[in-house]
């Protein structure tokens, strides 16, 4: 949510920032509004001041026996006891629809972004890694013989429709082993606080991390109200909602191993093959709260520790910088990694890293003390840490065999019994 009285300081610097994501200015229409918000509040605090001081002579009034004195001030007591009431709701009304608008607006790019209409345009930052020289034609990871009796969509479409996976054998333990690598990584390597937390979440909830107004029809929504969450990034930022956090206890690093869902509403005819675009799945999430004035390098941290990820797995990978034609909603700045996919024959996001600043905090009314100073927001960042089933299918087609096997990677070893292959028939060895 953006800041009002930034705006009113600056309202060209808040339209051309509007501008660089292709979006016409608001600043007047908001300031109309904020004008008119402003105008009811101090007209009703006015009113409140007379008809306090009114309310003071009336007794005076009947003392000394002025009956018509006494009968104007009555009247004119409950003229503005009317009259606040009205400018009350008037202002109120005002103020939700400043809240409204001020809601539905993106965040305003970072100033070191990009511009740039879409993802044609983002920028590569770095390219770790070389993409390994097959002897054969490497296949997509469905088609790879070890992996392909392990990724049951047929059973998955009968259950639940497309976009769903049934994970079995080897491939079940293979993910499960992803995703406490990512999570034991980020806690004793990164210096993260484990967290688990509900799936199902309020509207405030939602609202808080941006997810609402804007992604409503990305996501689904129970009969009875809850949110399943997208991301856990949900979840962990809200939890400081409302909270004013002591500067010593900056920055708080929060990771969870959760599952996401997604309808993919505006995603319909892509990547329908495999499991790369699922509606349900599962993500190491890292959050972090930061001083303002720390969360730029906070960025690059984050960044660097799911880089970290892929590197032990021995992916390779680029990472690019976002343009602001492709900036999330809610972000200031966002960085991509893409993991090599060769049976693809490019690369494919595999985790954004972004930092919100304000954005998200403002929203959900989270503030940290400065050591003797006044509360002030705190910055927010969340980054992919990784999404667990895109890893798998990185691992699936960059260990595969021309035999059909697939190698395990040397750090998931351990959390698949010391089996060094997954042979094609989908038995570890």
């Amino acid at each position: 949510m953006h800041d009002i009285k930034a705006i009113r300081q600056n309202p060209a610097a808040f339209d051309a920032g509007l501008a660089r994501r292709g979006l016409p200015a608001q600043a007047a229409d908001i300031l109309q509004i904020d004008d008119a918000r402003r105008a009811a509040i101090h007209a009703a605090e006015t009113a409140l001041a007379e008809r306090n001081a009114a309310s003071k002579q009336v007794g005076a009034a009947k003392a000394k026996g002025d009956e018509g004195e006494f009968e104007r001030l009555r009247a004119l007591v409950g003229a503005k006891k009317a009259e606040i009431a009205e400018l009350e709701e008037q202002s109120k009304a005002e103020t939700a629809r400043l809240n409204d608008i001020l809601m539905s607006l993106p965040n305003i790019p970072a100033d070191d972004i990009p511009d740039g209409a879409d993802e044609d345009d983002n920028v590569e930052v770095r390219r770790i890694g070389n993409p390994r020289n097959f002897a054969f034609t490497p296949k997509e990871h469905y088609e790879v013989p070890a992996a392909s009796g392990g990724l049951d969509f047929e059973t998955a479409a009968k259950l639940s429709g497309s976009r769903f996976v049934v994970l079995k054998g080897a491939m079940n333990r293979l993910h499960r082993a992803l995703g406490q690598f990512m999570l034991n990584t980020h806690v004793d390597e990164n210096g993260f606080t484990e967290v688990w937390t509900p799936v199902l979440v309020r509207d405030e909830a939602m609202y808080g991390s941006g997810q609402l107004p804007k992604f409503a029809e990305d996501s689904y929504k129970t009969e009875n109200g809850w949110w399943l969450i997208p991301t856990a990034e949900v979840t962990l930022v809200n939890s400081e909602a409302g909270n004013i956090i002591a500067e010593a206890d900056l920055p708080i690093r929060l990771t969870a191993h959760s599952q996401c869902f997604r309808s993919e509403a505006g995603s319909a005819g892509r990547d329908t093959a495999g499991m790369l675009r699922q509606h349900q799945f599962e993500k190491v999430e890292m959050v972090a709260f930061t001083k303002p004035e720390d969360s730029a390098a906070e960025l690059e941290r984050m960044t660097k520790c799911a880089e970290g990820i892929l590197t032990a797995l021995e992916i390779p990978f680029r990472t690019v910088v976002l343009c602001t034609g492709d900036v999330g909603f809610g972000m200031r700045k966002t960085y991509d990694i893409e993991a090599w996919l060769p049976g693809q024959n490019t690369y494919r996001e595999i985790s954004s890293c972004s930092v919100a600043d304000a954005f998200q905090a403002r929203r959900m009314n989270t503030r940290y003390r400065p050591d003797g100073g006044k509360p002030d927001f705190v910055h927010t960042l969340n980054g992919s840490g990784l999404a667990v089933g895109r890893t798998l299918i990185a691992v699936i087609e960059n260990n595969q065999q021309e035999d059909g096997s697939i190698t395990i990677p040397e750090v998931l070893r351990a959390y698949m019994g010391g089996k060094l292959l997954i042979q094609a028939d989908g038995t570890l060895e």
